[in-house]
């Protein structure tokens, strides 16, 4: 009797099982996203899905989850009259599902936003744009990967805490073009805990310990600001457009989760 009664108990399983690829195939990957987060993120705002206004891009199948390549390239000019303010980052399956914020200027150049994230589960990827007119447009992918926020530290703990804060910006090609957007890369030491990570030494769980804001600017004018979590990766490094009149400095100021602040400046010329 108890034979055939884990015989039927496996059945149901399988069925299960084949169940929710089902519905998952059928297009329920959305469940996260109706079921609470954009009313979390967005409330009752109008969101038009379209690839009019940005297209996000990230790997079907990640090599890393824990170093999962995203770019937002952006399709409209940023100009005073008209120009992408703000691009939210949402990972719907992770554990927080908001991953980061940017904000851009008109002397942003271009709202394209580079970096790379954690994915901890088969999930939708959503970037969603808001223009100056206050329009939300979004562009999504799909991702398969799985651990990434909890993907074991480094066990150079000591060495990643030494380093921490050190940044580098470093700018495309060899000379700087005025008046047009400049693609620059800022590198960021920090390990970028996430609370869920073992310790590989120790074997503890390291509390949370991340970049939270990020600031940008060239001669004290905003060019992109971040404010992020623990689904970016370790050692964070973002890819952003500035558009210079003139030689000036770039200024990088962060501040991580447990009030630590750093700062960097980079002269550039043409």
């Amino acid at each position: 009797m108890f034979k055939r009664i884990n015989q039927f108990k496996a059945v149901l399983f399988f069925l299960a099982v084949g169940f929710s690829a089902g519905i998952l195939a059928g297009g329920e990957e959305d469940a996260a996203w109706n079921g609470g987060l954009k009313q979390k993120f967005f409330g009752d705002k109008v969101i038009q899905e379209s690839s009019g206004v940005i297209e996000l891009t990230a790997p079907y199948r990640a090599e890393d989850p824990a170093l999962v390549p995203v770019s937002v390239t952006s399709k409209i000019a940023q100009t005073p009259e008209k120009y992408i303010k703000a691009i939210t980052l949402i990972i719907d399956n992770n554990p927080v599902p908001f991953a980061a914020a940017f904000t851009f200027t008109p002397d942003s150049g271009k709202a394209d936003i580079g970096l790379r994230v954690r994915v901890n589960a088969y999930t939708p990827v959503r970037a969603i744009a808001e223009t100056s007119d206050g329009k939300l447009t979004m562009s999504r992918v799909f991702v398969k990967a799985s651990g990434g926020c909890s993907a074991p530290i480094g066990a150079d703990m000591d060495a990643a805490i030494a380093r921490m804060g050190k940044m580098k910006f470093r700018l495309e090609g060899d000379k700087l073009a005025l008046q047009q957007p400049n693609q620059v890369q800022l590198l960021i030491s920090h390990p970028n805990i996430t609370g869920m990570q073992m310790d590989q030494l120790t074997r503890s769980i390291k509390p949370a310990h991340f970049v939270e804001q990020v600031k940008v600017s060239f001669d004290g004018k905003p060019v992109m600001t971040a404010q992020t979590d623990i689904a970016v990766s370790a050692d964070p490094n973002f890819r952003f457009y500035f558009k210079p009149d003139k030689a000036g400095e770039l200024k990088a100021e962060i501040r991580d989760n447990r009030g630590n602040q750093f700062s960097d400046v980079q002269a550039v010329k043409p």
